[in-house]
């Protein structure tokens, strides 16, 4: 089974202007592809046994940076490391709804939710998740009752 393998992260530079002048892969604010040392680096443009050139690089808060889990929401939304994701409650005898969010632990990917001091599998066969902002942008939502 091929995954697919590509972070995301906060550009450092936060002037408009110049983030438009640099043509990279987005996910709304966030810089989309390979990660390494600071930098979302895209795929390959152009290489020889000289040099590798890269499609674009940008400078990234490396406190930012997180990992695709290679699972999208109910809404066909990519969840990445960092979400806040809300549960929810399709079906009869489903656990209860909550908003956490996503984590890796122990090789597993996890929603946690910090008040109530659980965490529950990302992925579900049974209940829907739904992405609803990332704990860089919207870390209030995780202060909301929950």
């Amino acid at each position: 089974m091929k995954r697919e393998i590509k972070f995301r992260g906060l550009p450092t530079c936060k002037e408009k202007d110049e983030l438009d002048y640099i043509n990279f892969d987005r996910d709304g604010n966030f810089a989309v592809g390979f990660y390494e040392d600071g930098y979302i680096i895209g795929k390959v443009a152009d290489a020889s046994d000289d040099y590798i050139s890269p499609e674009f690089w940008v400078a990234v808060d490396r406190n930012t940076v997180g990992q695709y889990t290679g699972l999208h929401d109910k809404n066909g939304r990519k969840i990445y490391e960092g979400d806040i994701v809300r549960t929810g409650k399709d079906n009869i005898g489903d656990p209860e709804p909550m908003i956490g969010k996503v984590i890796m632990r122990e090789g597993s990917w996890l929603i946690k939710n910090e008040k109530k001091q659980e965490a529950v599998d990302l992925f579900s066969e049974i209940t829907s998740r739904e992405v609803i902002g990332n704990i860089f942008e919207d870390k209030q939502l995780l202060d909301k009752k929950q």
